[in-house]
């Protein structure tokens, strides 16, 4: 029987505001940072973790107030995500997360025969050289294309079958090896350069850029948390599946920036830019 299955889109909602300069996290000045290096980066992250909550065919970020337009998907988080979703909803109702700071909603598709996901695992990780500075209020970014016909570049997407699934990233749905931990995964990275100006873009993607060799280009100089969505299913894979975007290659997720700012502040300075492995604890 044939099943189709849509990548989660994640989308932290928040309160847009007038303007950029308004949206920016504060920022006192501190004594001039330790010189880092690439080797430096390598295990720096926080980690949230998220369980299934409900299904629709909405998406908040492409289709916003726009009922049933989009494809359908499965929403891990927030419990009230559809496609009216603001800050002011969201902050006030339950989430399945772990952190009860992060107000981030995250949603996938199963079709005609559904194959809930066990749950969204979300890294937040430290990929350039210079100091992480939080995501401004209302900063939106897609990751991804839901157009695609032939293979992205799997620095940016990929499905594989868990570390000890023995399974290299491939642009197609493997089939998983039997054993503990070795379902089948659908990983997505954001970039994490931010042009300092726009909180979109058109196309969701031009006001953002991926950090080269632990730098961020001259056109998008800060330095913002790189988020890497991992959703596992609780099956091996193998043939027959598909995603509701169109074929195994379409993966992609959506960001709308919806962390309370205060804690993600307290997470960027006490695990990124300290060079800490929080995992999914906060900073000692």
């Amino acid at each position: 029987m044939r099943s189709t299955f849509v990548l989660a889109t994640a989308a932290a909602l928040v309160v847009a505001a007038s303007a950029v300069s308004a949206a920016l996290p504060a920022h006192t000045p501190g004594p001039p940072p330790t010189p880092v290096t690439r080797a430096d980066l390598q295990q720096v992250n926080f980690v949230e973790k998220c369980a299934f909550s409900h299904r629709a065919p909405d998406d908040p970020i492409v289709f916003p107030r726009q009922p049933g337009m989009s494809h359908n998907h499965t929403f891990v988080g927030n419990v009230s995500t559809n496609a009216y979703s603001t800050f002011g909803s969201l902050v006030s109702s339950a989430t399945t997360c772990k952190r009860a700071d992060d107000t981030a909603a995250y949603w996938l598709y199963q079709g005609t025969t559904p194959v809930l996901p066990l749950d969204a695992t979300v890294y937040y990780r430290r990929a350039t050289l210079a100091p992480v500075r939080p995501f401004p209020n209302g900063l939106k970014m897609i990751a991804g294309n839901s157009m695609a016909v032939a293979p992205q570049d799997l620095r940016i997407t990929y499905w594989n079958c868990g570390v000890t699934g023995g399974v290299k990233p491939q642009s197609t749905v493997p089939t998983c090896p039997a054993g503990r931990g070795t379902q089948l995964r659908l990983h997505v990275r954001f970039p994490s350069c931010w042009d300092e100006h726009s909180l979109d873009s058109p196309d969701h993607k031009s006001h953002m850029a991926y950090a080269v060799a632990g730098r961020c280009p001259v056109s998008h100089p800060v330095s913002v948390p790189a988020i890497e969505l991992i959703y596992r299913y609780p099956i091996q894979g193998g043939s027959g599946f598909s995603l509701a975007s169109g074929g195994q290659l379409s993966a992609h997720a959506d960001f709308f920036n919806g962390w309370h700012p205060a804690a993600l502040r307290t997470l960027v300075s006490g695990c990124l830019d300290a060079l800490v492995h929080c995992g999914q604890q906060g900073p000692r």
